[in-house]
């Protein structure tokens, strides 16, 4: 069976401290998280900056710098992602900011949602112009899109993004289940998504809320990879008695992988698979 993927998501845009003290907010805790997470086993990370004075999310390329090299200085080779979300930033310049850095600082990946979709409160807007510009410009930059999708459509959208070449394969796709407004956590949604990806990609299933654990023995089940952490999940248990830590997390995933022998893809293998630079001072990919 193919090796795990563990995207670990450690922080996101919604948890607070007031909501869980155990979410990482300031530069040095979510260093210190993806530091902790890395030891355990993880693939690559995909990461959120927050202001350090507020705790708010923030776009600026200062801050993510800060984070590449507190993750690098630790795990020079691990797969990084940043975040390109349009849910609180909807202009291409503060978008994008974050991948106009370069050399140790340049990430390897960006998050690129496939369409709009509502979330509890809140919209993301993420119109075919937004998501071609974000392509585009990640293609030139040299770095990979971490293709996120909620729904069957947006599989469709990312080979219409193919077709333009404004991205390549190999790809990789993010499935997100659970969420109000678009696919849910069944076999039959699930079924539907996977069916559309195209063959050779590589794919993790995330579940939000109390569907994480679900998806990702799902997702440990069939050969999938998982998506994992605080981002999409502040509880250790479904009756939520018991607030999670990240690292508890990732411990519970590397329990279940064992049980199905599924071993950890590592980051350098990773790599491999989708085109791109090896780590240790060269990062992304290299368009020819």
């Amino acid at each position: 069976m193919n090796k795990l993927i563990i995207n670990f998501t450690p922080t996101g845009m919604i948890p607070t401290k007031d909501m869980t003290p155990h979410v990482p907010v300031t530069i040095n805790e979510i260093v210190e998280d993806v530091h902790r997470a890395y030891e355990l086993g993880i693939t690559m990370t995909h990461i959120h900056a927050r202001d350090e004075k507020t705790g708010v999310p923030t776009y600026k390329k200062e801050v993510y710098a800060q984070l590449i090299e507190g993750i690098r200085k630790y795990a020079p080779d691990l797969v990084i992602c940043t975040s390109l979300s349009g849910r609180n930033f909807n202009t291409l310049d503060k978008r994008a900011d974050v991948l106009s850095l370069e050399g140790d600082l340049k990430p390897d990946m960006g998050s690129l949602t496939l369409s709009s979709l509502n979330f509890n409160k809140v919209a993301s807007m993420n119109a075919p112009s937004m998501i071609e510009d974000l392509a585009k410009t990640m293609k030139a930059k040299g770095i990979v899109p971490e293709l996120e999708v909620f729904d069957v459509g947006m599989i469709n959208f990312g080979k219409y993004l193919v077709k333009k070449d404004y991205i390549r394969p190999p790809l990789y796709y993010n499935l997100l289940f659970g969420n109000i407004a678009c696919a849910q956590t069944n076999l039959l949604h699930t079924g539907v998504m996977l069916n559309d990806i195209p063959e050779d990609a590589l794919v993790s299933i995330a579940g939000i809320g109390n569907g994480q654990l679900m998806m990702n023995s799902l997702a440990i089940a069939i050969g999938k990879g998982v998506r994992v952490g605080l981002e999409d999940n502040i509880w250790f248990d479904a009756e939520r008695t018991r607030l999670a830590t990240n690292t508890s997390l990732i411990e519970r995933i590397h329990t279940i992988a064992k049980a199905n022998n599924r071993e950890i893809m590592t980051p350098s293998e990773f790599r491999v698979q989708m085109d791109m630079e090896p780590g240790n001072g060269r990062y992304g990919r290299i368009y020819k």
